[in-house]
């Protein structure tokens, strides 16, 4: 399948000092060590960091605030309600929250989460006024509230505290809350601004527990928060934060937990109606399998049913829970792909006029759209296309409020053009946050022209040309000796890999001695390289034609589970035709 807006790239060399000098397991292959000093590492240490190397959290601003009312609340027996969000991230932060503060003594813990048709986003006025009944004392937002000043000053007006703990990128002021836990603050010294909301309360969680220890709150030690870091894995994976060193090391431990068959009973229901093997799970597991049966239900139902897998530790409930959150996400994947469809449809008439897939951003509505699934869309088309997209759908069935949800390109940074537009057409955009690569916004269905063109005239003055071109970056080309069940394995599970550190990516040219398609989309191959005879499949790649008989692949080297033994298989990630 070619792609003219895609190219491989092949990383700069790393040099043989690096591999041989330097401090790395003697069981690490050559191919593992150069793909880590591929990503900056340079010894096993930074390559595969551990717990021991995780930054303290005293430099995070706000946390002698947040511990005291946390400490209070404990104290007192006041009621604690950990409110989340309907994404992963603030499934997997709800359950750490509501679960790390039982275990540090706090004996009225609550949790509640927004339903995205009913509520919105975050801690609204809407979700204050229903949270009345549990009559909560202290409320503690996890990966939302950085953005919710009307909630914070509806529930501070009944009376009750509010802690945010967040992630997401501030506005130009604060929330009133009694106290903000957000490494991503004005003036906060953390060094890693990478943590997702679940590594945020964690964090706050190993710092309240030190406090408590320092005045001998605790009979001994005090719990072992480390049993969350499976939760913690799972949310940090889910939302795609870079995994920088302090990441990968959260990251890792909660593999391990998981891996050894610990961890929380929902987490190995959702790995075994995914179909995964937990002795093996990698982040890509978590990332592909694991983290898109938890956002369903926010996406399509009600998050509650998400959490509820997470804090059980009945199995038999889990599995039931796990049972219909695997069917809620097959609902939500025969939707997106409807909507794919018709986003894909739109495209082709614009390309008609001359003004689809060539522009340099898009927006994209339908009416029929439903706005729990626009991320996919956006995600989707984004990939497609390699440009910023951002789709939109009605808030309600019929309703004259759109909400958007963006997704970007290496180079242009999504929520500050967001507030770029908001700076130079005051009140054009309700609401809006976000990310770097990932953001979502409020918009009158009557303001979308003026939209699309002030985005438009931002995105123009800066993305340049070579932001639009789609560069693969290649760890290189492969021996043939080194197609080996060994070499996959490690690739597999000897990194953690996903954003800001890729996972390994191969490219060369190989002869296609047979083929077939695999479901509707599917494209498996029969390829020789040399000597070598090598099996691939390319997921989404029949595009109605026959592939040429020379081909040059970029693609992961994985081991084949499925045949067994030896066997490994090559998951394509682009293909195109070799021009003699």
């Amino acid at each position: 399948m070619t792609d003219l807006r895609r190219s491989i790239r092949r990383r700069e060399p790393v040099a043989d000092a690096v591999l041989n000098d330097g401090d790395w397991p003697h069981a690490m292959t050559p191919l593992l060590r150069r793909a880590h000093a591929a990503r900056g590492s340079r010894n096993g240490e930074a390559a595969q960091p551990r717990l021991g190397s995780l930054l303290p959290p005293d430099a995070l601003l706000g946390l002698d605030a947040a511990i005291a009312l946390l400490r209070d609340a404990i104290d007192q027996g006041r009621h604690i309600v950990v409110v989340g969000d309907f994404d992963a991230d603030g499934a997997t932060a709800t359950a750490v929250g509501v679960r790390g503060l039982r275990m540090l003594g706090a004996k009225r813990v609550s949790h509640a989460v927004p339903n995205r048709m009913v509520h919105g986003y975050g801690l609204s006025p809407a979700l204050v006024h229903e949270l009345a009944g549990l009559e909560p004392e202290l409320l503690v937002t996890v990966d939302h509230g950085i953005a919710c000043h009307e909630g914070i000053a509806a529930a501070r007006a009944r009376g009750w505290q509010v802690l945010v703990t967040d992630h997401h990128l501030p506005g130009e002021r604060l929330p009133t809350a009694d106290a903000i836990v957000n490494p991503n603050q004005p003036g906060d010294g953390f060094p890693s601004k990478a943590l997702a909301g679940v590594g945020v309360m964690f964090y706050l969680l190993l710092a309240l527990r030190r406090a408590m220890r320092e005045d001998h709150a605790f009979d001994g030690a005090g719990p072992d928060l480390s049993v969350l870091l499976d939760l913690v894995a799972v949310g940090t994976v889910a939302d795609m934060v870079p995994l920088d060193a302090n990441n990968r090391a959260l990251v890792a431990a909660g593999l391990r937990r998981l891996r050894a068959g610990q961890g929380c009973a929902g987490l190995h229901a959702l790995v075994d109606i995914a179909g995964r093997h937990a002795a093996t799970l990698s982040a890509a597991d978590i990332g592909y399998a694991i983290a898109p049966r938890i956002n369903a239900a926010g996406r399509l139902e009600d998050m509650a049913v998400g959490i509820e897998c997470l804090l059980s530790d009945d199995p038999t409930q889990t599995a039931e829970i796990a049972g219909s959150l695997d069917a809620i996400n097959s609902e939500r994947r025969s939707l997106q792909q409807a909507m794919v469809d018709a986003a894909e449809a739109a495209l082709a008439g614009l390309d008609a006029v001359g003004q689809g897939a060539d522009a340099i951003v898009h927006c994209l509505h339908h009416p029929d759209w439903h706005p729990g699934v626009v991320g996919l869309v956006a995600s989707k088309m984004k990939e497609r296309l390699h440009r910023p997209v951002i789709a939109f759908a009605p808030a309600d069935p019929g309703s004259d409020m759109l909400r958007g949800s963006a997704r970007s390109i290496p180079g242009f940074h999504i929520r500050d053009a967001l507030a770029a537009v908001d700076a130079r057409h005051p009140g054009l955009i309700p609401r809006f946050g976000g990310h770097a690569m990932a953001a979502g916004l409020s918009l009158p269905l009557a303001s979308l022209a003026a939209f699309r063109d002030a985005f438009h005239q931002v995105a123009a003055e800066t993305l340049a040309p070579e932001h639009l071109q789609d560069v693969l970056l290649s760890d290189g080309e492969l021996a043939e000796d080194e197609f080996t069940r060994a070499n996959a394995e490690q690739l597999r599970d000897g990194g953690i890999w996903g954003q800001a550190y890729p996972e390994p990516l191969f490219d060369g040219r190989f002869d296609v001695t047979g083929w077939r398609i695999v479901g509707e989309r599917h494209l498996k191959l029969e390829l020789r390289r040399g000597s070598r005879r090598l099996n691939a499949i390319h997921f989404g790649g029949w595009d109605g034609h026959e592939p040429p008989p020379r081909v040059h692949l970029a693609y992961r080297l994985m081991p084949d589970d499925w045949r067994g033994g030896d066997a490994i298989q090559l998951i394509v990630v682009h293909r195109q035709p070799v021009i003699a």
